[in-house]
């Protein structure tokens, strides 16, 4: 779960469930966020028309929701029991 914190869809009220990441382009699908239409051509076997399509955004325009505050917080990363784990800087929850 992530807050959208700058664009069009930037909301700090509900947070958003994120669908897929891509880290080879620091981009992430968000649900409800970022919905583009796409016009489609009709062909023989299916009817054309106007579809509803998520693109992705980047990353640097999302915030993790704190797992105890349910706010946005901003991550940091600590070694616990000899491995490096996410934490949230805002409450110092560790994020799953």
């Amino acid at each position: 779960m992530v807050f959208v914190i700058a664009g069009a869809y930037k909301n700090l009220s509900e947070p958003r469930e994120v669908l897929e990441v891509y880290p080879a382009e620091n981009r992430a699908l968000i649900k409800d966020v970022n919905v583009r239409m796409k016009h489609r051509k009709a062909t023989q076997d299916a009817a054309g028309g106007i579809e509803e399509m998520l693109a992705p955004i980047h990353i640097s325009n999302l915030m993790i929701v704190d797992p105890k505050e349910g706010k946005p917080s901003r991550v940091g990363r600590k070694e616990v029991d000899g491995k490096l784990v996410r934490y949230s800087k805002k409450s110092g929850e560790i994020i799953k």
